[in-house]
């Protein structure tokens, strides 16, 4: 994995017209097709954390387009990964019940279940809830595009690029403590668990599909009305969180792990 450090950390919000033209859009704008085209291996990871369709979850017809713009601009190996976060379900059923399976078919590219990849152990002391993480490798040894879909939640405000990241947790060292979700661990502390999780890995690039937009609950209830009818792309994850929580109405001071 190939990052400059010298690229401009500047967040773009586009129109939404459709997946491949605004898609193509906005990641140029960003400056995405330099970076991309140093990269020879690319990991998209969209939010999957069930089984219900689009504003729930990231559009296959969004990664889709994410893989064509890359397949632009770069030779680079491309997978899409993401660990479900649902108790009932495993992350093949979940990529398979969304269309997941039939998208990766076309693109000639593999999926990947993080819940059971293999893992990486890390220290750092300045975590508080979690000194200690166990992280898929795969997420290392990849340039990480997050794809994930703008939402409301009920424990951390808002849900976008670096809440996406709990995808990558593996059920094994992290569920069943608050709840029976996969990843219930992070509940007990949810912002400071984000701000921990994002010091262990962050995306190199995001992509906040802002097309509908979920006003109240990240897993239903009310779409904004009217759609939101953006998308989001920037390298600074915390600045294209911030501006998801202003597109929902929410002032991002008042946010726990995008205050700090």
């Amino acid at each position: 994995m190939i990052i400059d450090k010298g690229m401009a950390m500047k967040t773009i919000i586009v129109d939404f017209i459709s997946y491949r033209e605004s898609v193509t859009e906005a990641l140029d704008m960003a400056g995405a097709r330099e970076a991309l085209e140093k990269q020879k291996s690319v990991l998209i990871k969209p939010n999957l954390i069930n089984t219900s369709p689009h504003p729930v979850t990231t559009s296959p017809d969004c990664c889709e387009a994410v893989v064509e713009y890359v397949r632009s601009c770069s030779r680079a190996d491309i997978i899409v990964a993401e660990g479900c976060g649902e108790a009932s379900y495993e992350t093949d059923e979940v990529f398979r019940i969304l269309g997941y399976d039939q998208m990766a078919s076309r693109q000639g590219i593999e999926l990947v279940d993080l819940n059971t990849a293999p893992l990486k152990r890390l220290k750092n002391r300045n975590c508080p809830v979690f000194p200690e993480m166990y992280l898929p490798e795969i997420v290392f040894t990849h340039y990480l595009i997050s794809v994930p879909v703008l939402k409301a939640h009920s424990l951390a405000t808002i849900t976008g690029t670096m809440k996406n990241m709990m995808g990558l947790a593996p059920p094994a060292h992290y569920s069943g403590s608050y709840g029976v979700w996969k990843k219930s661990v992070f509940h007990g502390n949810m912002h400071q668990s984000i701000i921990d999780l994002n010091q262990y890995k962050t995306p190199d690039l995001s992509l906040v599909d802002a097309s509908i937009g979920l006003a109240e609950y990240h897993l239903g209830g009310r779409e904004c009305q009217p759609p939101v009818n953006k998308l989001i792309v920037g390298f600074d994850p915390v600045e294209v969180d911030r501006e998801a929580a202003r597109l929902l109405g929410f002032d991002w001071r008042g946010i726990g792990h995008l205050r700090r």
